[in-house]
């Protein structure tokens, strides 16, 4: 029996019922899923729209979470910083995610002077602190989300690839593997067909708990005016267009950031919760 058929470890009922953490956290996520899917609607003003009679405001009817520097309503454009934030942790997390899985599978499966070169140059990536080398991506590449998301996504394959590469060396020992060789079945098909599915677990929970870290780092790398430019609505942005007015509009810099942490805490809840159904999941299994 391949590992096809143990997918449902990853059943999200399991998880919703078994683990409360990870239940808010699906919760949560949803609620920032269904912010960003009717940002148009559900926004009160215009999230660019300047109102410089209006500027600095307290929260009020009118302006739920106050307004900032320029009169803009800052609930609209946390509303609509939503859909970048997801967006650029959905696109980050989806291209690591696959490229590194790839590369680790082949390395992996492959073996010999292929696996040691393709692990020293991972080794180098490794070398540096990720959002260090971030930094550096995004200050040649120039500000901007795109130069954003390609500097994520340079520094974020390499985990991925670590990770599948490992479970396929302990995975290609198998027996339903070495059976699927001795019938003849080539080698693309025994990585994709049979291996694979043995590494989709883990790279699942990766994947969930790597969506944080991109959102925390896309964040950080606004802050510092190498993401989001001005007027777009974004997160790490508003943080950093709040603190000088830290003492006098603390509203400004106080939502921004509760998002942020709220957001990175749910995915968090996620992937620990996919963590422990995984590894409960597979504990009767290695029993037999």
């Amino acid at each position: 029996m391949t590992a096809t058929g143990k997918l449902g470890i990853l059943n999200p009922l399991a998880i919703i019922f078994e683990n409360h953490l990870a239940r808010l956290g699906m919760v949560i996520i949803g609620i920032f899923i269904l912010a960003a899917l009717f940002a148009p609607w559900l926004a009160p003003h215009d999230p660019i729209a300047q109102n410089l009679g209006q500027r600095l405001q307290p929260p009020s009817w009118t302006y739920p979470l106050g307004t900032d520097d320029l009169g803009r309503c800052v609930l609209s454009r946390m509303i609509h910083a939503t859909r970048i934030s997801l967006r650029i942790g959905l696109l980050v997390v989806g291209i690591t995610a696959i490229s590194g899985s790839i590369i680790g599978l082949f390395s992996g499966y492959t073996g010999g002077i292929t696996d040691e070169l393709i692990m020293r140059a991972t080794d180098v990536f490794l070398a540096f602190p990720g959002i260090v080398l971030a930094l550096v991506v995004a200050g040649v590449l120039g500000p901007g989300l795109t130069n954003t998301m390609l500097a994520l996504a340079l520094i974020g394959w390499t985990g991925y690839a670590r990770l599948v590469r490992g479970c396929v060396l302990s995975t290609r020992e198998k027996t339903f593997v070495e059976a699927t060789q001795v019938l003849g079945a080539g080698h693309v098909y025994i990585m994709f067909r049979h291996i694979l599915p043995e590494v989709l677990g883990p790279v699942l929970v990766m994947a969930t708990l790597g969506m944080g870290w991109t959102i925390l780092s896309s964040a950080a790398l606004s802050f510092l005016g190498l993401g989001a430019q001005p007027p777009v609505p974004e997160w790490g942005a508003m943080l950093s267009s709040g603190r000088p007015y830290l003492r006098t509009a603390w509203h400004l810099s106080t939502f921004p950031g509760l998002a942020i942490m709220v957001v990175v805490l749910a995915f968090n809840f996620l992937g620990d919760g996919l963590n422990d159904a995984l590894n409960h999941k597979k504990k009767p299994a290695d029993g037999n």
